[in-house]
C-alpha cells in the first residue's frame, strides 16, 4: 500500500527491520545509543552542546507540545502573583486550534490571533498582538500547518517574538527532517517539538524537543504534571545519562530512528530530502490541475508537506467512499478532512519518489471515473 498521509509515512524496509527485535531499554549499552541519537538530533537542529538538548517523550507529537506548554508556559493561576502568563497562538489551522487546546486544558491562558488560513502569518500581526498585551509570555507557532498545507516562517516570526522579549514555542512536527531550522538562530525558543515519523522516515511512537539547558532548570516543577515536565525529562538525564528514560521508552521506534538518520545522511540531508518532497509535490499539484481538481493553495503558497485539494463538486461526493475505493488500488491518503469546504489530503513526504507519486495520482483519476466523479 502506498501511503499518501501527512504521518505516518512510508518507510524504507531497512527501518522497519531495525524495530524487528527485542530490545532492553535499561542495558547501559542500550542508553549510550539513545544517548548518541539525541546527540544527532540536537546537532541536526542547530544546538549547541552544553547550550541545548534533545530529549524525547512517549507519546505523539499532540504529547510534547502539551509538555513544552507545561512546562515553559506559567499557568494562570500564577499570574496573580507577577508572574505574567498566557501564549499567543495564531490561528492558523486544526494543529493550531489544537495547541489551543491543549494549553486552555492545562490552565494556561490562550490569546487566539486570527489569520487568514490561506496565507502565511504575517510578522506584523504578531508584532502588534505583542505590542498590545505586555503579559504573554510566549507564542505557539505551527511551521508546516497540515490542515492547509501551507508554511509559515520561524525565522520573521521569530524575529518579532525575540524583539518583544518573549519565548516561542515551535511546532515543527512535519517540518523537521526537510525544513530549515536552527535553534542557536533563535534565541527565543523555549522548545522545538518534533516527531520521528514525518520528515524523518521512521516508525510512531514518541515525540522529541530540543530546547535551552538554561531553560530548563527555571522551569522544573512549574508543568502541574510529572509525565509532561520536561525539566524533569532533563534531569533525569543528568542523573542518570542522556540515553536513560524514566518510564519504559518506546524503543524499538527508537531503534528505527538511528537506521532512518543513517538513511537522512546517505541522502545528502534535510536539504536534499526537501528537494525530493518539492519535486513530489510539483508532480502531484501537476496531476491534481490535469485531473481538473482545483488546490486548495495557489502553487506559489503550496507547501512541500501535503496537499488540500477541493472535492469535485457533486451531491454524490464521500470522502470515505472515495478513500476506500483508491484503497483498491493500493494508495491511501487520509480519511477526513481538515477544511470547511469538502476537501481531501494527499501527503508527499515519506520514502517515496516522483513514480510513486504518478502512480497515485493515475489511481486517483481511475476512482474519480470509476465513482463518477469525472466526466
Amino acid at each position: 500500500m502506498l501511503l499518501l498521509i501527512p504521518g505516518p509515512v512510508m518507510t524504507h524496509p531497512d527501518v522497519r527491520a531495525a524495530a524487528d527485535r527485542d530490545i532492553a531499554p535499561w542495558d547501559q549499552a542500550v542508553r549510550e545509543e539513545i544517548g548518541d541519537l539525541l546527540t544527532r538530533l540536537r546537532i541536526m537542529a542547530g544546538g549547541v552542546v552544553d547550550v541545548h538538548v534533545a530529549m524525547p517523550l512517549p507519546g505523539s507529537g499532540h504529547f510534547i507540545i502539551e509538555a513544552a506548554v507545561r512546562t515553559f508556559v506559567p499557568p494562570e493561576k500564577d499570574q496573580g502573583q507577577g508572574a505574567g502568563g498566557g501564549i499567543l497562538i495564531p490561528a492558523s489551522g486544526q494543529y493550531a486550534q489544537r495547541m489551543m487546546r491543549l494549553a486552555r486544558a492545562a490552565a494556561r491562558r490562550v490569546v487566539e490571533l486570527p489569520v487568514a488560513l490561506d496565507q502565511p502569518l504575517d510578522p506584523a500581526a504578531v508584532d502588534a498582538a505583542l505590542a498590545a498585551d505586555p503579559t504573554i509570555t510566549h507564542l505557539g507557532m505551527i511551521y508546516s500547518e497540515t490542515s492547509t498545507g501551507i508554511i509559515h516562517d520561524p525565522r520573521a516570526v521569530g524575529a518579532v517574538v525575540h524583539r518583544h522579549g518573549r519565548r516561542m514555542i515551535l511546532d515543527a512536527v512535519s517540518a523537521f527532517g526537510a525544513l530549515p531550522i536552527d535553534v542557536a538562530a533563535h534565541p527565543e525558543i523555549d522548545a522545538m517539538v518534533f516527531t520521528a515519523n514525518k520528515c524523518l522516515e521512521s516508525l510512531p511512537g514518541f515525540s522529541l524537543c530540543v530546547s535551552p539547558i538554561a531553560r530548563l532548570l527555571e522551569r522544573r516543577g512549574h508543568a502541574d504534571s510529572w509525565s509532561f515536565d520536561l525539566a524533569d525529562l532533563y534531569q533525569n538525564g543528568l542523573e542518570n545519562g542522556p540515553g536513560a528514560a524514566r518510564f519504559t521508552p518506546p524503543i524499538q521506534p527508537m531503534a528505527a530512528l538511528h537506521t532512518a538518520l543513517d538513511r537522512l545522511d546517505a541522502e545528502g540531508g534535510p536539504t536534499v530530502r526537501l528537494r525530493r518532497y518539492q519535486d513530489n509535490m510539483a508532480a502531484l499539484y501537476d496531476g491534481m490541475v490535469a485531473l481538473g481538481l482545483q488546490p486548495c493553495l495557489p502553487r506559489a503558497l503550496q507547501g512541500p508537506i501535503i496537499m488540500n485539494v477541493l472535492a469535485p463538486q457533486s451531491d454524490a461526493w464521500d470522502l470515505k467512499l472515495f478513500v476506500e475505493a483508491l484503497k483498491r488500488r493500493g494508495v491511501l491518503i487520509s480519511n477526513f478532512r481538515n477544511t470547511e469546504a469538502p476537501s481531501m489530503r494527499i501527503g508527499a513526504i515519506g520514502a517515496i519518489g516522483r513514480t510513486d507519486i504518478e502512480q497515485a495520482v493515475t489511481a486517483i483519476g481511475q476512482t474519480l471515473d470509476e465513482l463518477g466523479f469525472r466526466s
